[in-house]
């Protein structure tokens, strides 16, 4: 019987031996897979254009202002001295060593257009791709989700230097970028405005800000006088949360989606009957832009890969010593009690698990960006590497330049009645998520 025990257990653990390491192989394939899906996304992230070359260099022929007259296009050119002075940024990876060391030595000119042109063949100006014929000169240009969410450390020299994808580029210009365009008869025909109007719409915007629904609803300014535009917002630290933008507008997914189809001008497929409001959405009603087809679909087959990838962009973390730990201690009790706001933002996301929006009374602001979102309401948003979205302020518009001084709205609106020592004590807190 012993011998028979024997037997049958070591057969047992043949078994399961076996198991174990087809279930080891699995594993492997699958991490396999996953590592593939995200590099794929990082690509899409990066690099793809979805098509909307046609849009930026065939309707707005905006490579022809980056070439200058010199190289067959018109005006005096876009120099990487200029480029840099609108925000755009350059990815240092790209660069061989010889450029590297060159820029350096102050050897490189940043004055010259050919010298952007360069940089553009070498794929190392962030977010912008450019589209080169067999005679080496630029034939047209397109933009990537990099353009606008992706920003450098700086490491090399201002504006040049390692990527950091999912960071808020708070120093691009996106009205003075399209305003180089030859021609703007695409964005005066959609919007019904006459030239002078758009530039002028476009000069409001200013270093961060970006208007998306503008080509939805046409209101480029608020009561006040002061622009429409909001903070171009970051994409990292997504995964968990339900809604994107600050109004809530969809998912992570469904923003991708719009803003491939309708703000890049990509060639893909998107639907919402949301915009098929002529009273609250205008032009996107006019325009047909609630349902978009096109053949073939250069968008919608990318944007798996793409969420994949940005839901694995982690919040960073804040520097070393930039905050002050033993008053971030203090914060995180007044931020889970007192000061209620945990109430709303929640960890680990401090965003709301679930239906994450709030009518604009319930935070004691205005409702003009909500009443654009078919939502008509603000999302709570996630506050972790709040250091790395500081540039331009804080809120959907940046009208608070500090954090202090969104706590003291809070502060106000809620009637926490913190002293001054608490303040700044949650202050420190929120500047170490």
């Amino acid at each position: 019987m012993a011998a028979v025990a024997l037997l049958l257990l070591g057969g047992a653990l043949v078994n399961f031996t076996a198991v174990s390491k087809k279930s080891s192989d699995r594993g492997k394939r699958r991490s396999s897979y996953e590592q593939r899906f995200f590099a794929k996304g990082k690509r899409v992230f990066r690099f793809d254009t979805f098509g909307d070359q046609a849009f930026w260099g065939g309707a707005l022929q905006l490579h022809r202002a980056i070439e200058g007259s010199r190289q067959g296009g018109v005006g005096s050119g876009l120099s990487p001295k200029a480029a840099l002075g609108v925000g755009l940024k350059v990815d240092s990876r790209a660069l061989p060593r010889s450029v590297v060391k060159a820029l350096k030595r102050g050897k490189v000119n940043l004055d010259s257009p050919e010298t952007t042109l360069a940089l553009l063949k070498l794929n190392s100006v962030v977010g912008v791709k450019g589209s080169f014929n067999r005679k080496g000169t630029l034939s047209s240009v397109g933009i990537t989700c990099a353009l606008c969410h992706s920003t450098v450390n700086d490491s090399l020299a201002p504006g040049i230097g390692r990527r950091l994808d999912g960071w808020p580029n708070r120093d691009l210009d996106v009205g003075a970028v399209i305003s180089l365009a030859p021609s703007l008869k695409p964005l005066t025909d959609l919007l019904g405005a006459d030239e002078a109007t758009v530039r002028k719409v476009l000069a409001s915007w200013g270093p961060g800000k970006f208007d998306a629904a503008l080509t939805l609803d046409g209101k480029a300014f608020r009561p006040d006088g002061k622009s429409g535009a909001v903070l171009l917002p970051a994409a990292f630290g997504l995964a968990g949360v339900n809604l994107a933008t600050y109004t809530g507008f969809g998912s992570v997914t469904y923003w991708n989606a719009l803003v491939a189809n309708l703000e890049m001008h990509g060639q893909g497929s998107f639907s919402d009957p949301r915009l098929n409001d002529p009273a609250k959405f205008p032009i996107a009603a006019r325009a047909g832009l609630f349902k978009v087809r096109h053949q073939p679909d250069l968008v919608s087959s990318k944007l798996p890969a793409l969420h994949f990838y940005q839901l694995g962009l982690r919040a960073p973390k804040p520097p070393k010593r930039s905050f002050n730990a033993r008053r971030a201690r203090r914060g995180k009790m007044v931020f889970n009690g007192k000061g209620t706001c945990k109430g709303c933002h929640l960890p680990p996301t401090f965003s709301e698990p679930g239906h994450n929006l709030h009518e604009p009374a319930e935070i004691c602001t205005d409702s003009f960006q909500a009443d654009r979102s078919p939502t008509g309401k603000y999302r709570t948003t996630p506050l972790r590497g709040l250091f790395a979205r500081k540039k331009g302020g804080f809120f959907h518009d940046g009208r608070f330049p500090t954090l202090a001084s969104v706590v003291e709205h809070y502060d106000g609106c809620f009637g926490t009645n913190l002293s001054e020592n608490e303040k700044r004590d949650l202050v420190e807190y929120l500047k170490s998520l």
